[in-house]
């Protein structure tokens, strides 16, 4: 009972410290092992969404009209689903890498509990697998973006600003992920994340049609999506503009980011208590 009693919740406070940093320095060394096939992997697919429906249906498409400060602005299509599909890139590379990775390491491998034969809490494991998703995430949409400036989609010397954005939405989805991470049993658990949270959000959120197109109600569920705000932070960039609310739409990816931390460090917590 005074043992149990004196045991601090799984909701406590994250207890953090600069331990983290030799768990994501394993994760670096173990990933440059094989870091030319993980790369082509996680930018392989969002190229040949641009290339089939920027360059073909953009052909058939031409401009989408898109509704901007300065009134509806006619943009072409490579370009608005190239802003769309940088974002999704990060979304998918940071949730593929903190739930099936992370999933290996901590369950199958059992390599977090290895680590914590050492002076490394599980608070600190956590938080250096969001930040190597992030990163693994930051790493794959940079090359991304490389590509693209070599197509000459956007020449925009604000597409700088978007590095950090990306990273920031890669914190975030990295963050969501985790939650579903702490909750699997096994792989096929997350079929159900990606099939009923990340795909519906991809049509909803911008990536291939001005969401004007939505019905109303929808519209505005829409708005609070991270991907949404990602979306809508990185576009403008893409169109050398500066994004209108920027404030409020990286309030939301924070808001978001810290709420999925917390809530997925608490299960995690629970998990490895039983």
């Amino acid at each position: 009972m005074t043992a149990n009693a004196a045991a601090p919740s799984p909701w406590s406070a994250p207890r953090l410290s600069g331990r983290w940093w030799p768990v994501f320095l394993r994760n670096l060394l173990v990933w440059k092992k094989l870091a030319v096939p993980s790369l082509v992997g996680n930018i392989a697919e969002p190229l040949m969404w641009l290339v089939a429906f920027g360059y073909g249906m953009g052909a058939l498409v031409g401009q989408v009209n898109m509704a901007t400060p300065q009134g509806m602005v006619a943009v072409p299509y490579i370009l608005f689903l190239a802003s769309g599909s940088i974002c999704m890139s990060a979304m998918n590379a940071a949730s593929f890498e903190a739930l099936y990775s992370a999933f290996s390491r901590m369950h199958v491998q059992k390599t977090w509990d290895g680590i914590m034969n050492a002076p490394v809490s599980l608070d600190d494991v956590v938080l250096a697998e969001m930040l190597w998703a992030a990163f693994k995430a930051l790493f794959s949409v940079t090359a991304i973006m490389l590509v693209m400036l070599a197509l000459g989609i956007s020449h925009s010397p604000k597409l700088l600003v978007a590095i950090p954005v990306l990273l920031g939405a890669g914190i975030t989805f990295a963050c969501i992920a985790l939650v579903f991470n702490a909750l699997a049993k096994g792989y096929d658990f997350f079929t159900y994340y990606f099939t009923l949270f990340l795909t519906p959000m991809m049509f909803l959120s911008g990536v291939f049609f001005p969401r004007e197109q939505l019905p109303v109600v929808v519209r505005h569920v829409s708005d609070w999506l991270p991907l949404t705000n990602a979306v809508e932070l990185v576009r403008p960039l893409f169109m050398d503009q500066w994004p209108e609310r920027a404030w409020l739409h990286a309030l939301v990816l924070l808001v978001y980011a810290v709420g999925a931390f917390w809530i997925a460090l608490a299960l995690t917590r629970k998990r490895f208590a039983r």
